[in-house]
């Protein structure tokens, strides 16, 4: 995917496990004074979500990039893990960063591998971590202030899909079709309750499944308007591919970030134009920078979630430089006091300024990427913004109106 040197060498010595020092930086347990910040980085590089896992990588370990080629005292060093899309998987990783030394994860992507690596890895070893996961399961959960996340919950999606639905789609009736896990079936449930017509069928299918053709066929049973899909794309491609061969295209369908992907119309071969979905956006104060920056170091453009992945990082950075120490409970404590109004601006444009600035003690207030990063008191951002997306005859991915949500 990407060309230049720059990234082909960063892969080379990065791997899928490994430990490296970004730009040169130093190795060690020291404190931010002792001018190491550490920060684990967990993305899902294979398995289902592998597509959309290695860019939010990459965009994860922007931001010690960039604080590393200023001049500044302090150094960021990262470690990466291959979460594998699996739970388990990422249990495994995640305790590889903890026996590394490593106080605090940036990521993972999806709300199963969270959730383990939560009550698994860091609440037995007061580990910060900032997720890029969505369900509204993750606001209650049981998580002793350590868990923060840059995107916003699916409660607000399934709000923004719903708005879609009532206001801007002709459909009375849904059935809903989404994976089986804490992900599909609580963003499947909010939207159903969001909803203001009627939901005929609520199936759930399993992920790595030859067919999907009889739980299509429950779904569609009481002849819906329109499909509400919850979806990886890797599970997305197959679905749809059943879909076309299978029954009418004459049903709407409506979708959220899984199928929001170029690379659908191509392996799906198909007409979509009976596709409309709504996938998450970036609204920071420094979207621009970032999206040069990412395009500038890696030779493509950004993509879903890696401006989640980018905030996340920066965030447990700020937090780590403003503890004056590589202590998980001492970062997860600091999180909301470089996120929240007030204190001196800090966004993608000068944030090696920031981390320097939370290093002497002064009062920043980091404004995101993705958004202007405010935590409330579950770790959640208190906004999403949302993009209406469909597909053209001739197969293109178009983008539309945007929908915010508080």
């Amino acid at each position: 995917m990407v060309a230049n040197q720059k990234r082909r060498e960063f892969i080379a010595t990065v791997g899928a496990v490994s430990a490296f020092g970004v730009a040169g930086c130093l190795s060690g347990d020291e404190n931010a004074s002792g001018n190491t910040i550490k920060v684990g980085v967990m993305q899902p590089l294979t398995g289902p979500l592998g597509s959309v896992g290695e860019p939010a990588r990459d965009a994860a370990v922007l931001p010690a990039q960039q604080v590393n080629d200023a001049d500044i005292e302090a150094e960021i060093d990262i470690q990466t893990e291959d979460t594998q899309t699996d739970p388990q998987a990422a249990v495994s990783a995640a305790q590889s960063l903890v026996d590394a030394d490593y106080p605090a994860i940036s990521g993972p992507l999806s709300t199963a591998t969270t959730l383990q690596v939560l009550q698994n890895v860091c609440k037995p070893n007061q580990i910060a971590e900032c997720t890029l996961a969505t369900a509204p399961t993750i606001t209650d959960v049981d998580d002793n202030d350590l868990l923060f996340r840059t995107s916003a919950s699916d409660a607000l999606m399934s709000q923004a899909v719903a708005q879609l639905a009532n206001e801007g789609m002709d459909v009375s009736s849904i059935s809903t079709f989404a994976i089986n896990d804490s992900y599909g079936q609580s963003l499947a449930n909010a939207f159903a309750d969001a909803f203001d017509g009627n939901v005929l069928e609520q199936v759930s299918f399993e992920s790595g499944q030859s067919s999907y053709t009889s739980k299509l066929t429950q779904a569609l049973s009481g002849d819906p308007d329109a499909l509400f899909i919850v979806a990886f794309t890797e599970n997305g491609i197959k679905i749809l591919r059943d879909f076309y061969s299978d029954f009418s295209s004459d049903t709407e369908i409506l979708a959220t970030s899984g199928i929001y992907n170029p690379a659908i119309p191509e392996n799906v071969n198909a007409d979509l134009t009976n596709i409309t979905g709504v996938t998450s956006v970036g609204t920071g104060p420094s979207l621009d920078h970032f999206n040069q920056a990412f395009n500038d170091e890696y030779g493509s453009e950004p993509g879903q979630f890696t401006w989640q992945a980018y905030d996340a990082t920066a965030t447990l950075m700020l937090a780590n430089a403003a503890a004056d120490s590589n202590d998980g409970a001492a970062i997860k404590d600091n999180m909301r006091q470089i996120a929240n109004p007030e204190g001196t601006e800090v966004t993608a444009d000068n944030l090696a300024e920031g981390v320097e600035m939370a290093m002497n003690g002064d009062d920043i207030n980091y404004q995101g990427v993705t958004s202007d990063i405010t935590f409330d008191d579950n770790g959640d951002v208190e906004s999403g913004t949302y993009s209406e997306y469909w597909f053209t005859s001739d197969g293109a991915l178009e983008t539309g109106d945007q929908i915010s949500i508080d």
